[in-house]
C-alpha cells in the first residue's frame, strides 16, 4: 500500500504542478472575471465526467467485482473488463449525441444573452472529452488491480499539458484575443482525450490485458457493478458536487453589467450577493486546495482500495478493519498540517501563483478569503475519500450515496444561507461544513455495522499530529514574522513561500519522527511501521 501510494503521489505532484501552471496562465490571460466564469462553467460540464468517473465512482464499483473475478475466473474478468469498457463508451456516445443535439436547439432558438450563447458553443466543442475520460477511469481500474499505477497518474498530466500548450501558443505566439483563445483551448481538451486514452494501451498490454469490443450483460458480474455504481456516483463525489453547486449558485447570484446590480425574486426587488468573478474566485481557490487533496488525499485513497477490495474478497474482516483504521489515521495525518499550512500561507500563496496580467491584488485578496474556508474542510475531504471506500470494498454503495445526499443537501441550504452574510466565502465554508457532516455519518454506520472500533488509536494518532503541526505552524509564522517588513508584492511572496514551505514542512517530519507517530512511513517508507502497513496487503 505504501509503494502505491507514493508512486500515484509522486505522479500527482507533478500532474498539480503542471495544473498550478495551467491556472497561472489562465490568470495571465483571462484574469478572474466574466470570460473566466463562462469558461469554468463550460469546461464543469464535460469535466464533471472526470470528477464522477476518473477521480473513483467507475473504477470503484468495478475494483472490487473485477479483482474477485481474477481471482476465480481470469476469463471471466477479461470478459468483465472488455464489456465495461464498450458499454461505457456506447453510453456515453449516445449521451453526447443528444447533449450536442439539445445544446444546438437551445443555442439556436432559446439563448439571447451574449454569455449564454458563448458558454454554450464551449461545452458543445467539449463535450465529447466525456467518452474519452470515463473509458480512461476503466482502464485505470483494471491498471491498479494488476498493480500499475503510473500510466493511470499521468492521465492528468497530458490534459494539462496540452491546455498549457494551447494558451502559450494561443496567448503570448498568436497574442488572440481572449473570447477567441477559449475556443482553441476547448479543441486542446478534445485531442488530450485522444492522448490520455493511448498511454494506458501499453502497460494494459504488459500486465495482459487487451481490450476488445464485448457485450456480456447479462453476466452475473457486469449486472452487480451497475448495481454498484449509480449510488457510487454520488457518494464517493459529495464533495466534487458540492463544490459544482457553491459555482452554479455563485454564477447564479453574481450579478454583472449584462444583468445588472438587482434580481427580482417572488416579487422582491433584491440586490446581487456577488459580482462578477465569484466563479473565479472559487476556481482558483478550489485549484489550491485541491492540489494536497489530489497529492495525499485521494492517492492515499486509491492505493488503499484495492487493499480493502482483497481483504474483503478473503473475508478476512479482522485486516480489513486494520486496514480501514490505518486509512483514517493516514489521512489525519497529511490532512492537519495541510490545513495549518494552507491558513499560514494562503495570502502570499494566491499571490505568488496566480497575481499576474489579468489577475489583480483585489482577485488576492477575495481568493484568499475564499481558501481560507476551503482549507478548513481538508480533513474532512480526505477522510471522505478513505471511508467510501471501506463501504465501496463489501460492495455496499447505499450507504456512502445517503450520506452524499444529506451532505449535498445540506451544503445547497447553507450555501444559500452563508451567501448573504459571508459573500463567496460562504460557499466554501458550507462546503467545509458538510464534509465533516458525511465523515460522521459514515463512522457513525462503520461502527455499528463492523461492531468493533475502526478508531482505534485514532486519538493517539491525532493528539501527536495536532503537536506536530503546532510546531510547524509556529516555526512558519515565526518566519513570515521576520519577513514581514517586505513589500506585499508578488515578488515578495514567492520569497516568502520559498522561505516558510520547507522549513514547516521539515519541522513538521521532525516533530512527527520524534513523537514516534507510525504513519510517517506513508511519507517515508521504511521504519518500524512499514511492516505493519504493508501487512494489509499480504
Amino acid at each position: 500500500m505504501i509503494k502505491g501510494f507514493r508512486q500515484i503521489a509522486s505522479l500527482t505532484v507533478v500532474s498539480r504542478i503542471f495544473g498550478l501552471i495551467r491556472d497561472m496562465t489562465f490568470a495571465r490571460f483571462l484574469g478572474a472575471g466574466g470570460l473566466m466564469d463562462t469558461w469554468i462553467i463550460a469546461f464543469q460540464i464535460p469535466n464533471l465526467s472526470r470528477r464522477l468517473f476518473g477521480e473513483g465512482a467507475a473504477s470503484a464499483s468495478f475494483i472490487p467485482i473485477y479483482r474477485e473475478q481474477l481471482e476465480k475466473e481470469p476469463k471471466q474478468a477479461a470478459k468483465l473488463a472488455n464489456t465495461m469498457v464498450t458499454v461505457i463508451f456506447v453510453l456515453l456516445a449516445a449521451l453526447v449525441l443528444s447533449g450536442l443535439a439539445g445544446l444546438w436547439i437551445y443555442n439556436s432558438f432559446f439563448a439571447s444573452n451574449p454569455e449564454t450563447k458563448m458558454m454554450l458553443s464551449l461545452v458543445s466543442l467539449m463535450l465529447p472529452y466525456m467518452i474519452m475520460i470515463c473509458t480512461v477511469a476503466i482502464l485505470a481500474g483494471v491498471l491498479n488491480v494488476h498493480k500499475h499505477f503510473a500510466a493511470p497518474a499521468a492521465a492528468p498530466i497530458v490534459l494539462n499539458i496540452f491546455i498549457i500548450s494551447a494558451l502559450v501558443l494561443t496567448g503570448w505566439a498568436f497574442k488572440m484575443p481572449a473570447k477567441q483563445q477559449v475556443f482553441l483551448i476547448a479543441a486542446a481538451v478534445l485531442l488530450a482525450g485522444v492522448a490520455q486514452l493511448a498511454i494506458q494501451i501499453a502497460p494494459l498490454r504488459a500486465s495482459g490485458v487487451t481490450i476488445r469490443p464485448a457485450w456480456d450483460i447479462h453476466s452475473k458480474a457486469f449486472r452487480k457493478v451497475i448495481f454498484l455504481m449509480a449510488p457510487m456516483i454520488i457518494g464517493l463525489t459529495a464533495t466534487q458536487l458540492n463544490t459544482l453547486a457553491d459555482t452554479w449558485i455563485a454564477k447564479i447570484f453574481s450579478g454583472s453589467t449584462i444583468k445588472g446590480d438587482f434580481f427580482t425574486l417572488l416579487g422582491t426587488h433584491l440586490r446581487y450577493p456577488l459580482w462578477d468573478g465569484a466563479v473565479s474566485h472559487l476556481y482558483y481557490s478550489q485549484r489550491l486546495y485541491q492540489f494536497p487533496l489530489g497529492v495525499l488525499g485521494i492517492s492515499l485513497a486509491t492505493a488503499i482500495f484495492p487493499v480493502m477490495s482483497a481483504n474483503a474478497a478473503k473475508r478476512d474482516f479482522n485486516t480489513l478493519v486494520r486496514t480501514i483504521s490505518r486509512g483514517i489515521k493516514g489521512a489525519a495525518f497529511v490532512s492537519i498540517p495541510a490545513i495549518a499550512g494552507l491558513i499560514l500561507v494562503a495570502r502570499p500563496l494566491v499571490s505568488a501563483v496566480f497575481e499576474q496580467g489579468e489577475f489583480t491584488t483585489a482577485d488576492t485578496k477575495a481568493t484568499t478569503q475564499v481558501l481560507l474556508f476551503y482549507a478548513v474542510g481538508l480533513c474532512g475531504y480526505f477522510s471522505q475519500q478513505i471511508l467510501t471506500r471501506a463501504f465501496y470494498s463489501v460492495q455496499d454503495s447505499k450507504t456512502p450515496m445517503r450520506s452524499a445526499v444529506i451532505a449535498v443537501f445540506a451544503n445547497i441550504v447553507l450555501n444559500l444561507t452563508l451567501i448573504w452574510f459571508m459573500g463567496t466565502a460562504g460557499l466554501a465554508f458550507s462546503t467545509a461544513i458538510c464534509s465533516y457532516l458525511q465523515v460522521v455519518i459514515l463512522v457513525l454506520v462503520l461502527r455499528k455495522r463492523i461492531g468493533r472500533s475502526i478508531l482505534d488509536g485514532f486519538w493517539i494518532t491525532l493528539v501527536k499530529t495536532v503537536i506536530a503541526t503546532i510546531s510547524m505552524f509556529l516555526a512558519g509564522a515565526g518566519i513570515l514574522f521576520l519577513m514581514a517588513r517586505l513589500p506585499d508584492s508578488r515578488c515578495s511572496n514567492v520569497l516568502r513561500i520559498v522561505a516558510t514551505v520547507p522549513v514547516s514542512a521539515a519541522v513538521y517530519l521532525l516533530a512527527a519522527k520524534l513523537l514516534r507517530i507510525r504513519e510517517l512511513t506513508l511519507l517515508t517508507g521504511g521504519g518500524h511501521s512499514s511492516g505493519e502497513f504493508t501487512a494489509a496487503a499480504d
